[in-house]
């Protein structure tokens, strides 16, 4: 059976919060992110995000926490969820890819972190130019391939198959990302 729960992961800075921010409002739904659970684990620990995730590569038990949320997030009806592995743990979810090239994303990482400086820190590491950034992307991609394969034995979390959606942000205006967001997941509910 097909749960009310849309699950939305995406590269890094291809507007995953700020999309299922928006899918959330429009719907009336309740909104849970991975990423704001263990950057609030991270800081209960005084440390920062990248060395959060440095001891997740670790120890899986950082990855455990965030999994366990997770999966009591996915358990309620009406909710969007911003998580990378969010289609694997909620499989009755519809599940939505957001993908664009690196270049860009790191473009966007810069300019939002310039507007926004609390953000992004664990991608950026002080790096003010986009080729630093965009290299610190694709690090972090790795971080979490490794571990999701070691921890779960998924071997690309990005395979597009996995999908119900899969949307190329670096086309397309967020308030128009939101609308194929709902318009797919209702036509999802109704098949």
């Amino acid at each position: 059976m097909k749960k009310h729960v849309i699950t939305i992961t995406g590269a890094l800075g291809s507007g995953k919060s700020s999309t299922a921010n928006g899918v959330a409002k429009e719907l009336g739904y309740e909104r849970f992110s991975a990423g704001d659970f263990q950057r609030a684990a991270a800081a209960s620990l005084n440390l920062p995000y990248d060395q959060y995730q440095k001891l997740a590569e670790q120890d899986p038990q950082y990855d455990h926490r965030a999994d366990d949320a997770l999966i009591e997030a996915g358990k309620s009806e009406k909710r969007v969820i911003d998580a990378r592995l969010g289609y694997h743990f909620i499989p009755d979810s519809f599940k939505v890819f957001l993908t664009l090239p690196p270049q860009i994303a790191a473009m966007r990482i810069l300019k939002d972190a310039q507007s926004n400086p609390n953000r992004h820190k664990e991608t950026m590491h002080g790096a003010k130019d986009v080729p630093t950034i965009a290299k610190s992307i694709e690090a972090r991609r790795e971080s979490e391939r490794h571990r999701y394969e070691k921890y779960y034995g998924i071997k690309d979390p990005f395979e597009r198959s996995n999908f119900d959606l899969v949307i190329d942000t670096s086309e397309t205006v967020l308030p128009e990302v939101v609308e194929k967001v709902i318009a797919a997941y209702r036509e999802w509910l109704e098949e």
